[in-house]
């Protein structure tokens, strides 16, 4: 029966346990064998509690195969909630943030593949600002370690993944030091890669990426870089509701949509659950990568195609693409297509 995994499952907040609830249906449907363990965390989570996330649930994520999360509310009047999604990142070390934007037909602007990774560590995601006299002031670090490691796994990916071009962005013409370190450090260790290199001021590469978005392949740059530009690009595929990431550290990765946790459509049955499908199509690659599983390589491409068959075809979507179609419809609908891919029948779920 091969390996069963160990999956953390966090449901999140907003529309977050609807989609997260379809796509584990997917998953078992299409035969992945996993034990789902589910870790309380989030605002919903917080107002009962008073936590952020149930105890021992850190420790809970660390022990697990990968994790499947759904989207997390931060408020903006809560000063004593802390953002679980930092918080993740850096009590589980997840410094590499990958986010794939892959164009659908008949829905996207133009046609491309592009790879954002982004550092989700440091840069000025640190939060530590003051305000003395009037004047605000907010810490921006990048460490050289910081640097290296994403800069090393932009390139790694880039080749493990068919990628002829690596593109670092940054703003290093006004902040020479900070910026300046990124950048010398991604051309430092460009040397150690057969692989195309260029760079890019980060207000250029917005225009570009509107302009000429086919000529990127994979994209590296600091954490608050990545994240303006991580919804350009989704703005580019057609919706926020078609782009999933993935959260990499050394000894785990969390897999979640790149969208908030929409809480003005919550427990309608009508928010698209493909952007945490794609999440979890990640996730199968990686634990397909890590552990050598073919099985899973399999179930990850047979989802891959049912998402793109389902979405470019266009007739049964949710409102936000302007169908008119449920969420729990549309997860029934990848789960068809993809078990036709893969050569098995769908398993129904109520």
């Amino acid at each position: 029966m091969g390996r069963k995994y160990r999956v953390g499952v966090i449901y999140g907040d907003g529309i977050g346990p609807e989609i997260v609830g379809v796509t584990l249906d997917v998953l078992e449907g299409l035969g992945f064998n996993a034990e789902f363990i589910e870790v309380k965390a989030g605002y919903d989570y917080y107002r009962r509690s008073g936590k952020v996330i149930e105890d021992d649930g850190i420790n809970i994520l660390r022990n697990v195969d990968a994790i499947l999360k759904g989207p997390i509310t931060t408020p903006l009047n809560v000063p004593s909630f802390r953002s679980v999604n930092v918080m993740l990142r850096r009590e589980l070390d997840l410094y590499a943030n990958v986010r794939p934007f892959k164009s659908f037909k008949r829905v996207s602007l133009r046609d491309f593949n592009i790879v954002l990774i982004r550092e989700n560590t440091e840069d000025l995601y640190v939060g530590v600002e003051t305000l003395v006299s009037g004047v605000a002031v907010a810490l921006k670090v990048i460490s050289e370690r910081a640097c290296r490691r994403i800069v090393r796994y932009a390139f790694n990916y880039a080749l493990k993944h068919g990628f002829k071009r690596v593109t670092v962005v940054h703003k290093s013409n006004i902040l020479r030091v900070t910026d300046g370190l990124f950048r010398d450090i991604f051309f430092e260790e460009s040397r150690n890669y057969q692989v195309e290199v260029n760079e890019m001021i980060v207000d250029t590469t917005a225009y570009n990426l509107v302009r000429n978005p086919e000529v990127f392949g994979v994209i590296v740059t600091e954490n608050l870089y990545g994240d303006i530009l991580a919804d350009l690009l989704a703005g580019l595929v057609g919706s926020l509701g078609l782009c999933g990431s993935a959260e990499v550290g050394d000894t785990v990765a969390l897999f979640e949509p790149v969208h908030g946790s929409a809480p003005d459509i919550a427990g309608k049955g009508i928010a698209n659950p493909i952007s945490q499908l794609i999440s979890a199509k990640l996730m199968l690659e990686y634990l397909a990568e890590r552990f050598s599983d073919e099985v899973l390589t399999r179930i990850a491409n047979a989802l891959e195609l049912g998402i793109k068959s389902v979405v470019e075809e266009g007739k049964v979507l949710t409102p936000d693409l302007g169908g008119s179609s449920t969420t729990k419809e549309v997860a029934l609908e990848v789960l068809r297509r993809s078990s036709t891919y893969l050569g098995t029948h769908a398993r129904a779920y109520q």
